[in-house]
């Protein structure tokens, strides 16, 4: 199955070299691409593409905006979203994520991360690089002020709390079961279970959750 995926950037060179290195990967095809904003949200409502990779700049509308209007908590169908930004843009990073991206890479990330993470987005995860992940979420969120979200009506179990905190140190799922001895699938369903007690549609923003309630010294 081939993944289909929408480039939105309003630097040509960056958005040309994005389409050539995707269309040069097995497996995906890009089936369109804009130069700013509100021609990105028009394109992605017309093409349902499985992916779309977001500038986080860009006129017209922001890579925030159009995150939310394609993929917030109030659109009913939502397009799963990839922001693409630079190392001094990390507090729109951090706000295109609460708007609904599934993750974000820096435009320097290079041709393996950027497929790993379309093809993640394609499949309902939320790959981001980890390490950049963990230290943006975490800087944010200790700098912020923001009021404490509320606990979930239900709680979560000791177990649900270790997947948690190790979700929000950026562990792939296969890290956390090595790290606490439990199967691939039982770390999923632990996951799955965080999402439907915080009401969370991605792992990114359980692990925003995590940061937010100073959970562990994250």
């Amino acid at each position: 199955m081939t993944i289909r995926v929408l480039v939105a950037d309003d630097q040509d060179i960056v958005r040309a070299g994005l389409c050539m290195i995707l269309n040069a990967q097995p497996g995906i095809a890009v089936v369109g691409d804009a130069d700013d904003g509100r021609r990105a949200i028009s394109m992605a409502r017309s093409l349902c593409p499985d992916v779309c990779l977001l500038d986080i700049r860009m006129p017209e509308v922001d890579g925030i905006e159009a995150t939310r209007q394609l993929a917030g908590a109030d659109v009913a169908d939502p397009l799963a979203v990839v922001v693409i930004a630079t190392f001094d843009l990390d507090e729109y990073v951090y706000d295109a994520l609460k708007a609904g991206a599934r993750g974000f890479l820096l435009k320097d990330a290079g041709a393996e991360m950027l497929t790993q993470a379309i093809h993640a987005a394609a499949r309902g995860d939320a790959l981001i690089a980890p390490n950049i992940t963990a230290r943006l979420l975490s800087s944010f969120a200790n700098s912020r002020p923001r009021s404490v979200p509320p606990e979930p009506v239900e709680p979560l179990t000791a177990r649900e709390e270790q997947v948690l905190l190790a979700a929000a140190r950026g562990r792939t799922n296969s890290e956390i079961g090595d790290e606490l001895s439990i199967s691939l699938s039982t770390v999923k369903t632990h996951i799955a279970a965080l999402m439907r007690k915080l009401n969370a549609r991605n792992r990114v923003v359980i692990v925003m959750w995590t940061y937010e309630t100073r959970r562990g010294g994250t």
